[in-house]
């Protein structure tokens, strides 16, 4: 078999193997596409103060005050703060179930205390489980069924539409290139026959996005499987090693204020944040564990400042920038991993285009679909015309005998 027909068959079987899954996916991943912006439109209660003040309290005074207001005196795990001086602070507490078989299954709570950092006063306690966002989201990464089965199933979709993009390409480039051919592969033909707009809706459509669907495609990989994401970086990195974890001093564990040291932790971030977008900093979780906040400068989350506090002195054990030369470049593009997901690399724009290829990938299996039900009728058709001439000359031969 020559290489443009196995090319055909392996996009035409990885298709309609996969084709269902990445109709869900891409549909998804639309709706996620402009989640904050549409957040705030929704629920603006939760996400502004009712009241501003010239001074915020404390970290510590919010995050026992957010910690008060859970259920089953449950502790936070982290808090998200934006550099609106108009914005709650938003404390999250969270515990997964990796062998659970489903969404609902696989949390086994999930909290969002949404508060005003001038009063203290609560603004909401979200039962996240139960988020419109958070459902599609796990739709889109797990298809609802856990982190063992679902993320098994759109991880190897991801790999399967990788890799029908590229046999797309292959394809999309006629045998033999004319003038009509070279027209027909970049327009679409609107006053054409039912089939051919179809033809040419998944053709022409398929090329245009076939980039931002690549760039989806390699960052949804590089997520889902580990020794690719190692091997990635591994390669890009060369001789350049990664920095181990750093760890909090034990040592000071017994004579520390807590209190004192997340102040401090709270000021350094708050500091910082006027010039910045948002904070967030997630809180140990083990005796050696560290707070560590990740500052992000604008909408694209690579652009960041990252720091590791010690929790029992709030000293700063690590700085890491993103305008840093020297963290290697299997690190710098696994840092950019998300905005390559989601466009952001490339600023509103590029999440623009991202949606445009997303609704684009959501029609491909569907027009691909009808294109080969098209070509089985046809098949269909034709072997039955044979049929029918073969019965024909039977009928004719035996009336001349």
């Amino acid at each position: 078999m020559e290489f443009r027909k196995l090319t055909f068959q392996l996009h035409l079987w990885l298709g309609l193997t996969s084709g269902l899954i990445v109709v869900i996916m891409a549909a998804t991943g639309c709706i996620l596409s402009f989640e904050e912006e549409l957040k705030l439109k929704f629920h603006p209660e939760r996400y502004f103060a009712d009241s501003v003040k010239k001074e915020k309290l404390s970290l510590p005074d919010l995050k026992a005050k957010a910690e008060k207001a859970l259920p089953d005196n449950l502790k936070v795990s982290r808090v998200e703060i934006s550099s609106d001086p108009g914005r709650n602070y938003v404390f999250r507490t969270l515990k997964i179930d990796d062998e659970a078989l489903t969404f609902w299954g696989s949390y086994i709570y999930y909290y969002r205390v949404y508060i005003n950092p001038y009063t203290g006063k609560i603004a909401e306690v979200e039962n996240a489980k139960q988020d419109f966002f958070e459902i599609v989201q796990n739709l889109h990464r797990r298809l609802l069924l856990g982190e063992k089965i679902g993320k098994n199933i759109t991880g190897y979709t991801t790999l399967f539409f990788l890799i029908i993009i590229f046999s797309g390409l292959v394809i999309w480039y006629p045998r033999k290139m004319s003038k009509n051919m070279l027209k027909g592969m970049f327009m679409i033909k609107i006053t054409s026959n039912l089939k051919r707009l179809n033809y040419d809706l998944h053709n022409v459509l398929g090329f245009y996005a076939a980039v931002p669907l690549l760039l989806i495609c390699y960052s949804a990989v590089i997520w889902n499987f580990k020794d690719i994401d190692r091997f990635v970086q591994d390669t890009l990195n060369g001789k350049h090693q990664k920095e181990g974890k750093v760890k909090s001093d034990l040592s000071a564990a017994d004579i520390s204020d807590r209190k004192k040291a997340l102040t401090i932790v709270g000021n350094t971030v708050k500091k910082s944040l006027p010039s910045k977008e948002s904070a967030l900093i997630t809180f140990p979780k083990k005796e050696e564990g560290t707070y560590y906040a990740e500052i992000k400068y604008a909408h694209k989350q690579y652009q960041n400042d990252q720091y590791n506090f010690d929790q029992y002195s709030g000293k700063i054990l690590k700085f890491q920038s993103y305008k840093d030369q020297n963290i290697g470049n299997g690190t710098a593009l696994r840092e950019r991993n998300y905005d390559l997901h989601t466009g952001g690399i490339f600023g509103l724009t590029g999440r623009i285009l991202y949606l445009l290829a997303g609704i684009i990938a959501l029609s491909l299996p569907v027009t691909g679909f009808i294109m080969w039900l098209n070509k089985k009728k046809k098949s269909k058709n034709s072997r039955r015309k044979k049929a029918h001439r073969m019965s024909h000359k039977k009928k004719k031969g035996s009336l001349i005998n």
